[in-house]
C-alpha cells in the first residue's frame, strides 16, 4: 500500500487537530480516503501496515482499514487510519469510483450519485480547499443543476466522461 502521493493536502497534515472530527477534505491528490481519527469510523479492521506518503518525505503508517458515516446505510467505506495524520481525507478518485460525479465550482462542490441521480454530499470552499461533512446529508437533495445538467456540461467542458 505504500507510495500513495498526498502532497497537495492542506497545510502540513501533522500540525495540531483544529477543526472538527465530522468535517473532511474532498482532495484530488490524494489517493486514498484517510483519517487519524479512530473515533471516525464505524467499523474498523487493523491492517498490517503499509504507509502513505506527504510532503517533504513524510510518511504515515496505515494501522486499520474501515467504514466511516452517519449510518451503515449512508458511509463510506475503505477508508484508512494513517497514525498521526491531522487531516480527514476524501479522495475524488474513490468517490468516482462508486458511481459518483464529484463537480467543484468557486464556492462549492457537489458529489452526486449517478445511479440515483442525488447529492450525496455537499461542500463549500474554505481557504482554499473544499470542507464536507459527511455526518449530514444535503438539507435539500436539489440542486441548482439538475444531474443531467451536470452529465451534459462535464464531457463539453473537457473532463472525461463517467
Amino acid at each position: 500500500m505504500g507510495g500513495d502521493n498526498t502532497a497537495n493536502k492542506p497545510e502540513n497534515c501533522f500540525r495540531s487537530r483544529t477543526e472538527n472530527n465530522q468535517f473532511w477534505f474532498v482532495d484530488s491528490g490524494c489517493s486514498r480516503h484517510m483519517t487519524g481519527e479512530k473515533s471516525n469510523f464505524l467499523s474498523l479492521v487493523a491492517s498490517n501496515g503499509g504507509s502513505v506518503a506527504f510532503e517533504n518525505d513524510k510518511f504515515g503508517t496505515i494501522v486499520g482499514i474501515g467504514m466511516i458515516g452517519e449510518s451503515l446505510s449512508y458511509s463510506i467505506d475503505c477508508v484508512y487510519l494513517v497514525d498521526g495524520l491531522k487531516h480527514n481525507l476524501l479522495s475524488v478518485s474513490q468517490l468516482c469510483d462508486k458511481d459518483n460525479l464529484v463537480v467543484f465550482s468557486s464556492k462549492q462542490c457537489l458529489v452526486v450519485n449517478i445511479n440515483i441521480g442525488d447529492v450525496v454530499l455537499r461542500g463549500k470552499q474554505h481557504k482554499n480547499v473544499y470542507k464536507v461533512s459527511i455526518l449530514s446529508l444535503p438539507q435539500n437533495h436539489l440542486t441548482y443543476l439538475s444531474v443531467l445538467d451536470i452529465m451534459l456540461w462535464h464531457p463539453r467542458l473537457g473532463y472525461a466522461s463517467s
